[in-house]
Formats: structure tokens, C-alpha cells, sequence
């Protein structure tokens, strides 16, 4: 089963968001476009309390994106974003969610971080993503929305490590930090991933 995952294509992560991916809403009709094709949508959501350790503001003293050890993990304080029931948190208004047969929220524990849609940072929780894919028998995943270099790198890595064929859809994915963006599609390929344009599919 061809199946698109739309990893946290939220409003805060979009132009004028609390933690913005420059050109981030570019993707939106991007996605809109490619959905026909594919026989099974789900998406992720990055839906923290207001209490969460990741956020700067919660650790007096530190900046937003200086790096500590949370809990045994290393973590870059964000700013406040995709608090539970604010408008950030919510998908961007132009995205076609009618297709999205389910959504799996992530980075409710305040004490851990959750990059990828299938695990927290310290793969001590999973979401149910996995199982749900399995289950539907979902086995070619490809992976658009944001940051391409933070949680749909980790979302499309951790499918690999389960045995799913995963593929990144450049087009339909904009990184936080453009200037590392090689090394991460260099990574994508060597631990057996693939990358492709969303013309191509």
C-alpha cells in the first residue's frame, strides 16, 4: 500500500509561526497536489503542554536553541510552539486534510522530546504509528512536511529501522537549516532511504 505521511505541517512551523521554517508553506499545495496517489494518508502533530521540557522558557536562565541534557538526552530548547488546543498547533488552513484517515500526536510528555512520528527522542514510547501502518498493510511510505531535517528526518529514519521502504518527497518538505540539509539527504540514502520529487511519483 502507497502511503503518504504528512509529518507536522502546523502553523506555527509556517512563515509568521512560533518556531517558523522559512518558505514553509510552500509545500501546502505541494501536498494538496500529490494526495490522489496515494491509497493511505495519515499525519503527525506535534502537540507538547505548555509545561514542556524542550521549551526555552521553561528552564530560567537558558536561550531558545541552546543545547542541554534533558533526562540523559541531549535537547535544543525551542521556542513555545504547538501548545495542545492553540491555534499554532492546528494544521495549516489551506491543507486538504479530508484524506488524513488518522493522525498521531506527539511530544505530550513534558519530560522528553518526540522528533519522529513514531518514537520519542530516548525510543522509550511509541506513538502507534508503526503498529497502525503494519496493521493496514502499508509497506512503501512517503514522508513530506516539517522541518525535513529534523522531525521528518527522524520520522523517515526510524521507518527504515522498522522495515518499511521510506522515501522523502523534497519538494513537499522544507528544512529548519538549509545549509546541513546535504549531509541529512546524504544520510537519508546511506541507511537506505530514497529521495524524490513529487513529479516523479
Amino acid at each position: 500500500m502507497k502511503t503518504l505521511i504528512i509529518v507536522d505541517a502546523q502553523i506555527d512551523f509556517m512563515p509568521g509561526g512560533a518556531l517558523e521554517v522559512k518558505d514553509g508553506d510552500r509545500i501546502i499545495p505541494v501536498i494538496n497536489k500529490i494526495l490522489p496517489q496515494f491509497e493511505l494518508v495519515v499525519a503527525t502533530q506535534d502537540w507538547h503542554p505548555k509545561e514542556h521540557k524542550s521549551f526555552a522558557v521553561n528552564h530560567p536562565g537558558k536561550n531558545e536553541f541552546e543545547v542541554i541534557d534533558l533526562n540523559g538526552l541531549e535537547q535544543k530548547l525551542w521556542p513555545v510552539h504547538c501548545v495542545q488546543d492553540t491555534k499554532g498547533a492546528n494544521f495549516h488552513p489551506n491543507l486538504e486534510t479530508k484524506p488524513i484517515e488518522a493522525i498521531f500526536r506527539k511530544g505530550m510528555d513534558p519530560e522528553i522530546d518526540s522528533y519522529s512520528g513514531f518514537f520519542d527522542n530516548g525510543h522509550k514510547k511509541i506513538t502507534g504509528l508503526g503498529g497502525y501502518l503494519q496493521e493496514r498493510g502499508a509497506v512503501e511510505l512517503y514522508f513530506c512536511g516539517l522541518a525535513a531535517d529534523i522531525c521528518v528526518y527522524f520520522s523517515l529514519l526510524d521507518a527504515l529501522k522498522a522495515g518499511f521502504k521510506a522515501t522523502l518527497i523534497e519538494d513537499a518538505a522544507v528544512p529548519l537549516l538549509p545549509e546541513g540539509f546535504d549531509k541529512i539527504r546524504e544520510d537519508i540514502i546511506r541507511n537506505g532511504g530514497r529521495i524524490t520529487h513529487s513529479k516523479e511519483l
